[in-house]
């Protein structure tokens, strides 16, 4: 009998300290944390694109590349705040609102474009001339869409607020000229943690 509760003890102890996992349904909001999460990504890289794409600057742009749809090229956002965020994310999320508005098309920047430019320099030596990707037929990109994320905290004693501002641009790959330019700061965010944990 002894020997029994001793086992059943020691599975009880092992259930307590083993890991949960509940499956959360996508579009569910939550915020562990307080850090940069999902939900703020969506916010607001929708917020930015939805101001570039209706921005009467933009339109002007558009209308003086001779009546053809633009083409643009996503560059990676920096992270100039404290916090670990992965900007690859906001670069990846910009690049599909941008594109499902219709107003620009795509060519493909960083590592795709650097994975392309291998498998067509590698089609040369082993693909037939008949169906090797020829050298030079890039589209170039119009314009190169670039952006920056920073974090402002403003801590004392158990509490923090941490407040976001994400700075999108928008710039003639040509001329150089800057065709858009905003900075979102919708998301704030109170912590207040228990006195003995900072």
């Amino acid at each position: 009998m002894k020997k029994l509760f001793c086992v059943l003890g020691a599975f009880l102890l092992l259930s307590a300290c083993s890991t949960n996992v509940n499956r959360v349904q996508s579009g569910t909001e939550s915020d562990l944390s307080g850090y940069w999460n999902a939900r703020d990504v969506r916010t607001v890289c929708e917020a930015l694109i939805n101001d570039c794409i209706s921005n009467t600057r933009v339109d002007q742009a558009i209308r003086a590349k001779s009546g053809r749809t633009p083409t643009v090229i996503v560059s990676r956002f920096r992270n100039e705040s404290r916090e670990h965020i992965d900007t690859a994310i906001i670069s990846a999320t910009m690049e599909t609102v941008i594109f499902n508005s219709g107003k620009f098309d795509f060519v493909a920047g960083g590592s795709t474009r650097e994975a392309v430019r291998a498998e067509r320099q590698d089609q040369q030596s082993y693909a037939s001339g008949q169906t090797a990707s020829a050298h030079g037929r890039e589209i170039g990109a119009d314009f190169i869409m670039t952006g920056t994320v920073r974090m402002i905290l403003d801590r004392e004693e158990n509490r923090s607020v941490r407040s976001y501002f994400v700075t999108a641009e928008l710039t003639d790959i040509e001329t150089n000229a800057r065709i858009w330019i905003n900075t979102n700061n919708d998301i704030t965010k109170e912590i207040i943690r228990p006195r003995n944990k900072l």
